[in-house]
């Protein structure tokens, strides 16, 4: 007689462990090309911190944005892991065709009013565009989620991506969603069941800068 007993919870859920990118250099392109910056000589520093903690854990896959600062973070862990990282184009940041990108330490040092913006959550510019991203991102983030069933899962991206997420299981709306400072190389950790269950474990991890402060920069 077969078991019709139900599987408990965590039998069907997975982890997703969300990697912010380190940071980035600061890129201002005057023909109007994208900037999309590769990591700063810390940001290098940053990944390989990350990855060398992250080595300590049974993670099944990594996934990674195709931005250039996301591709480089995830190479150390990559090799730590010895698993080649899976790119996925709906994972890129909301900024991903913009022409500059301004650290966000510089950002408010040098436009207060836009970082004052920012670190209030508010995403109000060109809302149908911001729209359309936010729904590609969770559409495949979500995808992963029910491809993994089980699994331990990171993903390598950005403070836009991993608050949209956040925003998926805590319910903000698309307007309002940049609710965390996620530091870079921090990570977030979400419990994803196929039930459709969705629990935050953890935000902004930064257990791989203990006893490096001069990592954890803004």
């Amino acid at each position: 007689m077969a078991n019709l007993a139900p599987k408990p919870l965590w039998s069907t859920s997975m982890e997703l462990i969300f990697v912010r990118h380190g940071r980035p250099e600061h890129v201002q392109n005057l023909d109007g090309t994208p900037a999309d910056p590769p990591l700063a000589e810390i940001g290098h520093t940053q990944a390989s911190a990350v990855a060398s903690w992250l080595s300590e854990e049974s993670i099944d896959h990594i996934y990674t944005s195709p931005m250039r600062r996301a591709r480089e973070t995830a190479k150390p862990l990559e090799s730590a892991l010895g698993l080649a990282a899976i790119v996925r184009e709906d994972i890129s940041e909301f900024d991903r065709d913009a022409s500059s990108y301004v650290p966000m330490e510089i950002l408010k040092a040098t436009n207060r009013e836009a970082w004052e913006r920012m670190a209030s959550g508010s995403m109000t510019s060109a809302p149908e565009k911001l729209s359309s991203w936010y729904s590609k991102t969770l559409s495949q983030l979500e995808i992963i989620v029910n491809e993994h069933s089980g699994q331990r899962v990171a993903v390598v991206c950005h403070g836009g991506v991993i608050n949209a997420y956040l925003s998926l299981c805590l319910g903000f709306d698309v307007e309002h969603f940049m609710r965390f400072d996620v530091d870079y190389t921090s990570v977030t950790r979400v419990l994803a069941s196929a039930a459709g269950h969705r629990s935050v474990k953890s935000i902004n991890e930064t257990t791989h800068f203990r006893n490096q402060p001069h990592l954890a920069v803004k």
